[in-house]
């Protein structure tokens, strides 16, 4: 396995759609267990291939069970994700993006949605998905589409700089920035 680059904001390839995948080959099987390396290797909860400069319709996600094991969580891969159903109950939340480093924002988002797309070897697959795991979802599937988080804050004052490296962190445990408390 190879951890990959992830490419960061202002590199054009993260505003591009990413194309559906056709086939779960041998290749799509490397390059997807790069890209869950890479997530691990960065920190991260939530991976797009277009992240890693490739423009496949394609995302990794896994919540760890235990903060101090990486993979301890149920992993998801999902290839061609679509979100089918979106609740209207919405809730704000803190995000981060290893492609946007050192920023973390208030994002509202659906707090359930049903994915469908397909597994690694091609399956249909249906995920209903409630709270933090939802919008992972939801953040990764806009990554597919060209969007980020910051196109999506709830105002443009509502993001604050956090160490390089924490945003994941920060996200997951929905925890505010020191800048940000009242």
């Amino acid at each position: 396995m190879t951890i990959r680059e992830v490419i960061t904001v202002g590199a054009p390839r993260l505003r591009q759609r990413s194309r559906d995948v056709q086939k779960a080959t041998p290749e799509l099987q490397a390059f997807i267990d790069d890209m869950v390396e890479t997530m691990h290797a960065s920190g991260g909860i939530g991976l797009a291939a277009v992240q890693v400069a490739e423009l496949l319709n394609l995302i990794v996600v896994e919540l760890p069970e235990d903060e101090e094991i990486p993979g301890s969580g149920r992993r998801y891969v999902v290839l061609n994700p679509k979100i089918v159903k979106a609740s209207q109950d919405t809730e704000i939340g803190i995000e981060g993006c290893l492609s946007i480093p050192g920023y973390v924002g208030e994002v509202e988002r659906s707090t359930s949605v049903i994915v469908r797309g397909l597994d690694r070897r091609g399956k249909r697959l249906r995920i209903r998905a409630t709270g933090l795991l939802a919008r992972v979802f939801q953040h990764e599937i806009d990554h597919t589409k060209g969007i980020l988080y910051i196109d999506r804050l709830v105002a443009p004052d509502r993001i604050w700089p956090v160490p390089e490296g924490d945003e994941e962190r920060v996200e997951a445990e929905q925890e505010w920035p020191a800048e940000a408390k009242v």
